[in-house]
């Protein structure tokens, strides 16, 4: 037997039913549920076994027929499961995250309190749960988060917990935190949309309606639109245009592939960007860009979008948006689950895409 097995069972054993009278019961844990029943009204718990009574309950139960009650003494290393609940959420709750007060039978819901990026470490998250006694369940990491979600829940196991095995949980779960909600910044976009059968109006732009239909999912404008022939040069003077008009995020659309005549992410090169990442291994969107020109972001928009619901695009949107700085190293995480199924009815975001 594991030596934290054993500590269980020495904490098991030293927790103990007593029988006490109702009137001495102030402040004692319930060590079993009490049942009230009123014919036509209500056939349930009353009381919860875990629960701590208070003098407010006295009465109550004596008009339950409780003169006597069965509770359980804990011994002076042992913490009552809502107590314990809510120390933990206290470690677990980073910046942009609340939880709720007032715990049940040693379950403690997390929220979100702003609109934002869920942020979930989950090393952190998998080291807490291996901790014997401890149970927290979150969201997908990097889901977009609405005021008053649920981000995530724990709970305590057992009715009790040993004092010194909630100090390594709670001690393990503030080593840089578990969950933080970072808020979205409203920036002002420009697009710049490549092509010489668009720049010539031959055929319908569809980029832009599309582009400002997801920014304004998040509360920001499309400020300007620009069109450009398949040159770099043309490309490189329009994104530089653009951010010498002060917008605060860039993004190309076409010309991303690797035929002789898609020159957008030349043109993003020679309009000065650095930190550029081509590439990802996500479906669609393999051939998605990311780059900075100065502290503007630049996203290069392959064609893909504009014929599937959800890409790549609407993974990094809200990451980038949130602040962010996306590296190869992100790009390659998102590896596992960013292969879209091109489902007949697309579900996004309540499918597995991009978890």
């Amino acid at each position: 037997m594991c030596l934290l097995e054993e500590e269980r069972m020495e904490t098991e054993q030293r927790s103990h039913v007593k029988v006490i009278p109702v009137d001495q019961a102030v402040g004692t844990v319930l060590a079993h549920d009490i049942t009230e029943i009123r014919p036509g009204q209500f056939k349930g718990a009353a009381f919860k076994k875990g629960y701590v009574v208070t003098a407010a309950d006295i009465p109550h139960l004596r008009r339950l027929g409780k003169e006597h009650l069965f509770v359980l003494q804990l011994g002076p290393d042992q913490v009552h499961e809502d107590e314990a609940a809510l120390a933990l959420a206290r470690a677990l709750c980073g910046p942009g995250v609340v939880f709720d007060a007032a715990p049940s039978e040693g379950k403690v819901a997390l929220r979100a309190g702003h609109r934002g990026l869920l942020k979930v470490r989950a090393d952190r998250l998998m080291e807490l749960n291996i901790i014997p006694d401890i149970s927290c369940a979150s969201r997908h990491n990097h889901d977009v988060v609405e005021q008053g979600d649920i981000v995530a829940a724990t709970r305590i196991i057992p009715l009790v917990i040993n004092r010194s095995r909630l100090r390594l949980a709670t001690e393990t779960a503030r080593a840089g935190g578990v969950f933080t909600v970072k808020p979205f910044t409203r920036v002002e976009a420009g697009l710049v949309i490549t092509g010489n059968e668009v720049h010539s109006g031959l055929i319908e732009d569809k980029f832009a309606p599309l582009i400002r239909k997801k920014l304004e999912a998040y509360d920001c404008p499309l400020k300007e639109i620009t069109y450009a022939p398949d040159d770099k040069q043309a490309v490189a003077d329009a994104i530089k245009s653009l951010a010498q008009k002060g917008v605060t995020l860039l993004m190309v659309g076409g010309g991303m592939s690797v035929d002789p005549d898609d020159v957008s992410r030349l043109a993003i090169a020679e309009a000065g960007a650095r930190d550029m990442v081509y590439g990802t291994p996500v479906l669609p969107g393999a051939m998605f860009l990311y780059a900075r020109i100065g502290q503007i972001p630049v996203l290069g928009l392959p064609a893909c979008i504009l014929f599937y619901r959800a890409t790549v695009l609407d993974l990094i949107l809200p990451r980038v948006l949130a602040g962010e700085v996306i590296t190869r190293q992100d790009f390659a995480a998102m590896a596992h689950g960013g292969l879209c199924l091109s489902c007949a009815e697309c579900r996004y975001p309540e499918c597995p895409f991009g978890k």
